[in-house]
């Protein structure tokens, strides 16, 4: 059983920056894929990043690419999600999941059995 909490969200103006942090407490399997997914009011849910724990690859949204940086501590077991250049359209929402697929084959929403509770991200022009 995990259980994921994550912190960080505010509220900024565009063009600022927020850090993400999703702190994993129990056993994780270490090479299963880890992620970052937002869910804006009215929208489905939507992968932003993702990392593979076992070798540290990542993955990222196209409208997040070059601006988004998810980073993943495994001596402190704690996921990051660095939001830079942040625009209105990234308010949302923002949900960090574990125990995807190994080596993140697949990182969509279904793909994950664990969820934190989400942490508010709100950019205004």
């Amino acid at each position: 059983q995990l259980q994921l909490v994550e912190s960080g969200g505010g509220s900024v103006q565009t063009g600022g920056s927020l850090r993400l942090s999703c702190a994993v407490s129990g056993y994780r399997h270490r090479n299963n894929c880890m992620g970052w997914f937002r869910q804006a009011p009215g929208k489905e849910r939507e992968g932003v990043a993702a990392i593979y724990p076992g070798g540290g690859s990542t993955y990222y949204a196209d409208s997040v690419k070059g601006r988004f940086t998810i980073s993943l501590d495994n001596a402190e077991n704690t996921m990051y999600l660095q939001m830079n250049s942040l625009k209105p359209e990234d308010t949302a929402m923002y949900y960090c999941a574990a125990d995807g697929f190994s080596q993140c084959d697949s990182w969509g929403p279904g793909d994950f059995g664990y969820w934190g509770q989400g942490t508010q991200v709100t950019v205004s022009a």
